[in-house]
């Protein structure tokens, strides 16, 4: 959450901060502010609310400063407002600081040095920062950052910049992203993601935890927290460019990316497996062939719409590689007895690869012995460079923040490593990995084709529904996770209230809400618990609740029961859920479009959370 831009160099700065926030603005925000350096004074200006309140201010104000950092806001501490907006400073004023994480000791310090004679303007966990940094300056902006966060609890990402040291600027990783870009002869830039430094370079280096840079127009030094010595960080080159963080004609960034995933799931799944033998390589996964025979239990930890990706996997992993899987929501993974050992495996997902939750789970399994391999997107995260192996999904930046292509590009890299554990432990059969594999590759195709004639058919749906207060979601076997799914997107991006259940779980307790108001949309194909669904939809329709159905083409019993029939082509029924998802995000899409919410950065919501 919240975004970070920083930049010394040649060129002028507000408009590369302004360019890069707003880059940054999938990731949720309620504030936005920045400082440059400007004849040797800091001038700030911050404002509440959206960062074009921000961006009008800058148009009125000739700054001609190459250096400065900005800072999109989610509030943790104090309201949304303009004095609690980013950057902070000391007590001159001759500092300045932004801040992504939680000092969770903030309450001490702060009252400490309101002791020592400093004045607070903000109710942020943020300003002591500043204030701890202003006591320790003697000349060295970076021995002085060193020697405040000793004194901080909590995690952080920073950028610092000191009046009387115009010509640097402090960067520091704890526990939070950032990452450092350069461009030859203009200067460098640090950022909280990547897609706010596509503009000007794909040249980056992703700071590691307690690591501290000093940014020059023309170097870089990277050092630790504890020590002020020089360490080495690679540069990488990101593949991505600007044009794949942009709408691309569409109304909205989740719209493109719903397009957009037959490509991604191709991408994700190309490469790994061998069509003619039906042999899946991993060599990322960063195990070995005797430690994948050992393990004994695979405990998948997510959270959101990455813990409805696990519960899928939960169905493949236990049918085609015979291991029992526990599947927990990262959160409530560490404050339960865990049950690990050297033969457990534990798998985070996660899109951004900095989920803060999902990180302090894999942390803890690592004490306990487990082995971790990643489903990651973002290639140097956190998550990818403390797991023993990460399977990337090759979904491209996901700037919606509700997720689609992260999410099915998950469910593949999930199906590929159901399949490689299986042959490794001889759980499955080269002709059943072949076959299945094969219906994978088949997928995209599939999926291409049937997307803009599921949109047509959508829109009458939306029209019915568009008003709707609350909406139950229905499925069965592995496609009960996909309503739970379907029901979070319709919430995140609509508002209206949905819940998604097991469709057996109806007579236990749902069946009292449905009457001729209430809408209930069930999962319903021509699969193994086929008959048991119809059942279910039946004692729903016998209540005159208002069905939508989602089935298999043919199938001419869905007509009979529902109004409303969504038709998708029979595959086969374990990759159903990637299938279906995609009605269910464009059916969400469509009644949010419609009601007229901002689809791509919905009220309360942020993109990657980096705290607990």
């Amino acid at each position: 959450m919240c975004g970070i831009v920083g930049y010394i160099g040649s060129r002028r700065v507000v408009p590369i901060i302004i360019e890069g926030l707003k880059r940054l603005a999938y990731r949720g925000y309620d504030s936005a502010g920045l400082v440059y350096l400007d004849n040797g004074h800091l001038t700030k200006h911050r404002a509440a609310g959206k960062l074009s309140n921000l961006a009008e201010i800058m148009e009125e104000i000739n700054a001609d400063s190459r250096m400065g950092l900005g800072h999109t806001r989610w509030a943790t501490h104090g309201s949304p407002t303009e004095d609690n907006a980013h950057p902070h400073s000391d007590c001159k004023g001759e500092l300045a600081i932004v801040h992504n994480g939680i000092i969770e000791n903030y309450h001490s310090l702060r009252r400490d040095l309101i002791k020592r004679g400093h004045i607070f303007t903000s109710e942020t966990d943020t300003e002591v920062l500043a204030h701890l940094i202003e006591e320790n300056l003697a000349g060295d902006l970076a021995a002085a950052v060193r020697l405040a966060v000793k004194q901080v609890e909590g995690s952080f990402a920073l950028g610092v910049i000191w009046a009387a040291q115009p010509d640097q600027l402090v960067a520091v990783r704890h526990q939070s992203p950032l990452v450092l870009g350069v461009k030859e002869g203009s200067g460098h830039f640090m950022a909280s993601d990547i897609p706010a430094l596509l503009p000007y370079t794909n040249r980056v280096i992703f700071l590691e935890d307690g690591d501290l840079a000093v940014l020059q127009r023309d170097s870089c030094h990277i050092s630790r927290l504890t020590d002020a010595g020089a360490v080495e960080r690679p540069w990488q080159e990101i593949s991505w460019n600007t044009s794949m963080a942009e709408k691309g004609g569409y109304r909205h960034f989740m719209l493109k990316e719903i397009f957009e995933q037959p490509q991604a799931v191709l991408n994700t799944f190309r490469g790994r497996f061998e069509p003619e033998t039906g042999t899946v390589d991993l060599p990322e996964i960063g195990l070995s062939s005797a430690e994948i025979k050992a393990v004994k239990r695979i405990s998948l930890v997510a959270c959101g719409t990455s813990w409805h990706a696990a519960l899928v996997a939960k169905y493949w992993l236990e049918k085609w590689a015979a291991i029992p899987v526990d599947v927990d929501i990262a959160s409530e993974f560490r404050y339960r007895r865990l049950l690990l050992d050297e033969n457990s495996l534990v798998i985070p997902i996660s899109q951004s690869g900095e989920t803060a939750d999902t990180l302090a789970g894999m942390r803890l399994a690592r004490t306990m012995g487990a082995k971790i391999t990643a489903i990651c997107n973002v290639v140097g995260t956190t998550v990818t460079r403390e797991a023993d192996g990460t399977i990337y999904t090759h979904a491209g930046p996901e700037i919606g923040v509700a997720s689609t292509k992260a999410f099915t590009c998950q469910l593949t890299a999930l199906f590929l490593l159901t399949l490689y554990l299986g042959q490794v432990r001889g759980t499955i059969s080269q002709e059943e990995s072949r076959s299945l594999g094969n219906v994978m590759l088949e997928l995209p195709a599939i999926l291409e084709a049937e997307m803009p004639r599921l949109q047509r058919d959508i829109e009458p749906i939306v029209a019915k529904f568009i008003n709707c207060r609350d909406f139950l979601y229905l499925g069965r076997g592995v496609n009960f996770p996909i309503a739970l799914e379907g029901a979070l997107k319709l919430k995140e991006i609509s508002y209206i209230h949905a819940e998604g259940y097991a469709a057996g779980e109806l007579k236990h307790g749902p069946i009292a809400l449905i009457d001729q108001e209430m809408p209930v949309l069930a999962l319903a194909p021509r699969d193994g618990v086929y008959a048991k669904v119809i059942s279910n939809v039946e004692e729903v329709k016998a209540r005159n609740g208002r069905l939508i159905l989602v089935g298999s083409t043919g199938d001419d019993n869905l007509a009979r029961i529902a109004e409303h029939v969504i038709q998708l082509p029979e595959i086969h029924e374990d990759l159903n859920p990637i299938l279906y998802a995609i009605p269910l995000q464009l059916l969400a899409y469509g009644i949010a479009n419609a009601r007229g919410c901002d689809v791509d950065q919905p009220r309360n919501l942020a993109k990657s959370v980096t705290v607990e």
